[in-house]
């Protein structure tokens, strides 16, 4: 059975809009990003797979016998997209009743140093695209002042 061109543009229509829920900061997002990410890959091992007889030796001519491989993993990948659902819905769930939300929060370190790197491109860089790199110290005043605040952070 080749693949139908339906199967194929459902296919990735269900692996798009699962990567792009994925990528949203809501953990129930992520969770039906999940799903149909799973429905997805399911949906791909179907095509995969050809179609005939089922496949119990004696019921069916062995020419005649669909390959039990993909429905084998198939069945493989719903178990993993249950667990993977389970696991998000209890993190969903916590995350709801600590904190009233569902949104995953910046990781602070993450900000930080996204604020020193901000801090030290800044506005006042009039000499960036003129090929000049007479400023070589102020990289090495740049890595200084981030390895001190990661001491301080350290050590607060």
């Amino acid at each position: 059975m080749s693949p139908n061109l339906t199967y194929v543009i459902v296919v990735g229509v269900l692996v798009a809009a699962g990567v792009t829920l994925l990528l949203e900061r809501s953990l129930t997002r992520v969770l039906m990003g999940v799903i149909l990410l799973g429905n997805g890959a399911n949906l791909l091992l179907l095509t995969g797979g050809r179609a005939g007889g089922a496949p119990i030796v004696g019921s069916t001519p062995q020419e005649e016998m669909s390959d039990p491989l993909p429905q084998a993993m198939i069945l493989t990948a719903i178990v993993i997209t249950l667990g993977m659902t389970a696991f998000l819905l209890a993190l969903a769930y916590r995350s709801w009743h600590l904190n009233g939300h569902d949104e995953v929060q910046d990781d602070v370190e993450d900000r930080r140093i996204m604020d020193l790197a901000e801090r030290d491109e800044g506005p006042g860089d009039a000499d960036a695209g003129t090929g000049d790199d007479d400023d070589d110290d102020t990289d090495t005043n740049s890595d200084r002042s981030l390895a001190a605040s990661t001491d301080a952070g350290r050590a607060g």
